[in-house]
């Protein structure tokens, strides 16, 4: 029952019909995956404190150093106001015994700022509030990493690089909004690859198709198998027989199923290296079905960043996997659901 619970809240905040105000001309501040944080000093300085900072400060999957999903700012309900209100993402606590008899979650856009997400919790104790956050772990931090996802794909809508996008399409068939600062591309047989080339934080996407044979197609075994034999082929290191496979020695690559407009999307998540050398990072691969020409779809993104965290590299690359495109799929931005059993991941 308490599943059940989860998946309704979350499904109702992500879609967000209600509550949502209109524009008020003021722009929200604040960097990606940030958030203000206020309630009361006493909860925030104990177990129900503890309880918000451990959801919102969950590991982020997939990298190869523990890095938090979220930066926290607090602020106590006296000192909220100015320019935290303005902040993009919000956490508000109310407890009050005297008004609430349970826990409940809402959700509010804009408003203080446009681009706002403000979630509610409204609880009669701190003791309430820890319980809900127990019952329901990364139920507030998987939502603003949602929004923030979709805040990047709506970004990349008009903020692309349009030729290199162009040549994907060309070339396979598919659109995909190549970030801005992606310059340098280069094809392959059914595979198309470009990059940043930066000397910090280099980002990579990749694109590649394969025939489609059967349902064990989208299984974490077969995708692995997979993804090492076409970067084998593609993705060369700087030596000799130097290539790029995927890391299972030290960790298993994690596989799990969203919904984008009511289509299956397989994705992917671990880290790479380059066999024969000393590189390696985190990648994330969004893995389709194309129906129509029963064929495999993969758009990857991969960062080498040895001398920084890699969250946000990782998040902003991702996000421009969200927008693939298959024939048939039209050019609406895809809403962002979990499959049932898998939503407080």
């Amino acid at each position: 029952m308490k599943a059940q619970i989860n998946v309704m809240t979350v499904l109702m905040l992500l879609f967000l019909g209600a509550c949502t105000s209109t524009p008020l001309g003021k722009r929200a501040t604040g960097l990606a995956y940030e958030v203000v944080v206020t309630m009361e000093a006493d909860g925030w300085e104990g177990d129900a404190g503890q309880a918000l900072k451990n959801d919102l400060q969950a590991p982020v999957s997939g990298l190869p150093q523990a890095e938090p999903s979220m930066r926290i700012t607090y602020a106590t309900p006296e000192n909220f106001n100015g320019l935290l209100t303005y902040v993009k993402n919000i956490v508000i606590i109310n407890t009050d015994p005297t008004r609430y008899t349970k826990v409940s979650l809402s959700a509010e856009r804009d408003h203080w700022a446009d681009g706002q997400l403000i979630l509610t919790v409204n609880c009669p104790d701190n003791a309430a509030l820890q319980q809900y956050l127990e019952e329901h772990p990364r139920v507030l931090v998987n939502l603003f990493t949602r929004e923030e996802m979709s805040r990047g794909m709506r970004l990349l809508e008009t903020d692309y690089n349009r030729d290199v996008s162009a040549r994907l399409n060309e070339m396979l068939n598919v659109t995909l909004n190549i970030p801005a600062a992606m310059t340098t591309a280069k094809p392959g047989e059914n595979f198309f690859w470009c990059t940043n080339d930066a000397p910090t934080g280099r980002t990579d996407i990749v694109v590649y198709t394969f025939p489609y044979r059967d349902a064990n197609t989208f299984t974490p075994e077969y995708l692995v198998a997979k993804r090492d034999s076409v970067m084998k082929i593609n993705v060369p290191g700087s030596f000799p027989d130097s290539y790029m496979t995927t890391e299972t020695r030290y960790i298993v690559p994690d596989y799990k199923a969203i919904m984008l407009n009511d289509r299956y999307c397989g994705v992917l998540r671990g880290l790479w290296r380059m066999q024969g050398d000393m590189m390696g990072g985190p990648f994330v691969s969004h893995v389709r079905l194309d129906e129509d020409n029963q064929r495999v779809v993969v758009a990857e993104a991969f960062v080498y960043a040895p001398e920084t965290d890699k969250r946000n590299y990782m998040r902003r690359a991702e996000s421009a996997l969200y927008t693939l495109r298959l024939p048939g799929d039209g050019m609406r931005l895809p809403e962002i659901r979990v499959m049932p059993g898998r939503e407080n991941e």
